[in-house]
């Protein structure tokens, strides 16, 4: 069973493809608008239908919005068929793209196979207490809900989660995230740091340890 997000401001449409995707086994979420698709949404889905043509934030600016957020494939179900549009949809981060009206079978075959081509391909995950690392997408989460962090912050948790129990200093950590040629300096670290911890402690954990006089040190919690 795969957990499938539809997003389509057709309801009848919605109907129709939960109906179908159901009948294969698959949890099924279904959604009105692009805007209404979430980072936790993201982390949970298996994969994505979207719809292109909807009030608001039409499908292929939530492509855009949530592609670096979601790792799973995501398909384009539309009636603009114009290869300026299929083009557009692909480019933006698109795995598929199928046209309205389409046949249910081929919708079922293609999630099918999308899903297939998923599995065959391991996840590269690292679990730290309550906490799970995607290696792969650069996404940490607690439970099943993506933690919000910045791209700095996240390669900070990374690197002392994947030391345990090894304290680094400031000036470590900054050269490990940042390179030798950052261009702050390691003062940007304790304020990372002190984002970092107020997420995680939102998330319900607090896994960053500061040892005073020399630096950080996630807890060394059993995998």
């Amino acid at each position: 069973m795969a957990h499938i997000l539809v997003v389509d401001d057709d309801a009848d449409m919605r109907a129709l493809v939960r109906g179908a995707l159901e009948r294969d086994g698959h949890a099924v979420t279904a959604l009105a608008c692009g805007a209404q698709v979430t980072p936790e949404h993201c982390a949970w889905a298996h994969c994505i239908l979207l719809d292109v043509m909807m009030p608001g934030e039409d499908g292929f600016a939530t492509c855009a919005r949530i592609r670096a957020l979601a790792g799973c494939p995501i398909l384009f179900l539309t009636a603009r068929a114009e290869e300026t549009d299929v083009l557009r949809g692909l480019g933006l981060g698109g795995d598929d793209y199928l046209t309205k009206p389409f046949r249910v079978a081929e919708l079922r075959a293609r999630v099918a196979a999308h899903l297939r081509r998923e599995a065959r391909v391991p996840t590269r995950r690292v679990r730290r207490g309550a906490f799970d690392f995607d290696l792969a997408s650069k996404t940490l989460y607690h439970g099943d809900a993506a933690l919000p962090l910045t791209k700095s912050e996240y390669a900070i948790c990374e690197h002392l989660a994947t030391h345990a129990g090894q304290v680094f200093s400031k000036e470590q950590i900054y050269e490990a995230v940042f390179g030798y040629d950052g261009c702050a300096d390691d003062s940007a670290v304790t304020e990372h740091v002190k984002n970092i911890r107020a997420k995680l402690k939102a998330a319900g954990g607090a896994p960053i340890e500061t040892v005073w006089g020399i630096g950080y040190k996630w807890k060394n919690e059993e995998m």
